[in-house]
């Protein structure tokens, strides 16, 4: 599978994560958001930002949800919870931001 972007074709698992991570870019992650009706805001970009952040400088962790709201609510300075995080990525703050920030597939089971 692919994507057709910005003159090339970007190679994409079935899933829609991208082959290789170097094709990402912040306009490739705004393209992959608006196929998923998501316009990206500072706060989605703060969350695409430390996964990609965690993943690429924290032995490819892949954080989980629960993970994820304890780190916006510090970078936010407010409490956080997981609806606000379902808010911005509808079908799994993890998945789905992992999938727009150009991660691969999390094969754990679960979000929280």
């Amino acid at each position: 599978m692919g994507i057709d972007f910005d003159g090339k074709t970007i190679e994409t698992t079935a899933s829609g994560y991208l082959v290789h991570q170097d094709d990402w870019s912040r306009d490739l992650a705004s393209r992959l958001a608006a196929q998923e009706q998501i316009e990206l805001t500072d706060k989605h970009w703060d969350v695409i930002d430390y996964l990609r952040e965690e993943y690429f400088e924290h032995n490819e962790s892949t954080p989980n949800t629960r993970t994820i709201i304890k780190a916006m609510g510090e970078r936010w300075g407010e409490k956080v919870d997981q609806k606000m995080l379902y808010d911005l990525f509808p079908l799994d703050p993890s998945k789905q931001g992992g999938r727009i920030a150009g991660l691969p597939e999390s094969r754990r089971k679960g979000g929280y």
